[in-house]
């Protein structure tokens, strides 16, 4: 059976609906028997020999000509999906009758399921190793990623909201003092390292809690709250010198997971900005963190590389990874962005 090119779509006539449409979910007719397809469809209907050419072309007369515009990741990306068992349809409204596309490149439907029913398992964003991909792109999506070698690799990305239960009456005017990158509390009482896990021992855990030194993260939000006697300024102030802007968005991120209940503490050891604890009582009794949190400037654009490195090391440590975006400009809170390994 042959197809022939009709602008960007691929037709095939005789009996193609019934063949390849309605049996098996390629292309959308155009009536009578005939179907259109995609030219990533079309490709894989070539590849396995059950189309014998498009206008002359075989299958890798038809792939150099339409490479370009990252039509090869996106056929190799198709071809996993529908030899894993999924039905999946180019991202085209004309295509597209039943479902929204969203941000995606394909759309890949449930096991069973094909693109009549209205169902979507997946909507799929493909990108090779050595591109980019806006954060700002990534939430609703897969993102498949295509590296030098042809392997592919799955995230799942999504909008969490972090929550948690640590509650705490904060004390007021504790006195502190500003040392270098790091501030000192004086007699603090002890619930604020015990109960609300603020700080550390100045001398370690196991010592009398009569002095408590903070990050400067900490500090100034704790200064904002009147809970230490330091101008929160002052802190801020110093908290730029030593980080520049990073430290704004660091101290939005920190504070916006406090108010939400969740005890956020450094994910330096991790490679990230902080690790969280959804659940706080006691600081004798409390478990593993659950989150990663790397905090991003609003405009991010992934390197799919180092995307790669942060979820390998968040999942090693049996951890989520999860990105704080932060517009500075806006005032808004961070838009919280969760980035997974996923075996489709």
């Amino acid at each position: 059976m042959n197809g022939h090119i009709d602008g960007d779509v691929v037709r095939v006539e005789g009996d193609a609906r019934q063949r390849f449409h309605d049996s098996r979910g390629y292309g959308y007719p155009t009536g009578g028997n005939a179907i259109a397809l995609a030219p990533v469809e079309a490709a894989h209907l070539l590849y396995r020999g059950d189309l014998d050419v498009v206008d002359g072309m075989d299958f890798r007369a038809f792939v150099r000509d339409a490479t370009g515009d990252g039509f090869v990741p996106r056929f190799l990306v198709y071809a996993d999906l529908r030899e894993r068992g999924f039905y999946v349809s180019p991202a085209r409204d004309d295509w597209l009758q039943h479902v929204s596309a969203g941000n995606a490149d394909l759309i890949v439907y449930p096991r069973g399921k094909g693109p009549g029913d209205g169902e979507v398992a997946y909507h799929v964003r493909v990108v090779g190793e050595r591109q980019s991909v806006p954060a700002a792109a990534l939430g609703d999506c897969v993102l498949a990623v295509v590296d030098e070698e042809s392997e592919i690799t799955y995230f799942e990305t999504a909008r969490p909201d972090p929550t948690g239960t640590a509650d705490i009456d904060l004390p007021s005017g504790v006195d502190a003092d500003l040392l270098a990158d790091r501030v000192v509390c004086w007699e603090p009482p002890a619930s604020l390292y015990e109960s609300a896990f603020y700080g550390t021992p100045l001398a370690g855990r196991d010592a009398d809690h009569d002095a408590l030194q903070l990050s400067l993260v900490e500090a100034a939000y704790l200064a904002e709250q009147g809970a230490i006697e330091i101008d929160g300024g002052t802190v801020r102030d110093r908290g730029r010198t030593v980080e520049g802007d990073r430290f704004g968005r660091r101290l939005r991120t920190y504070s916006e997971l406090r108010e939400r209940g969740v005890v956020p503490k450094t994910g330096f050891k991790f490679g990230a900005d902080f690790r969280t604890y959804a659940e706080f009582e006691d600081i004798d009794e409390f478990g593993h963190s659950e989150l990663l949190v790397r905090v991003l400037p609003a405009g991010h654009v992934f390197s799919p590389r180092a995307l790669s490195l942060d979820v390998r090391l968040a999942n090693g440590v049996r951890k989520q990874m999860v990105f704080a975006v932060v517009d500075e400009d806006s005032g808004d809170p961070p838009t919280w962005l969760r980035v997974e390994r996923l075996t489709p």
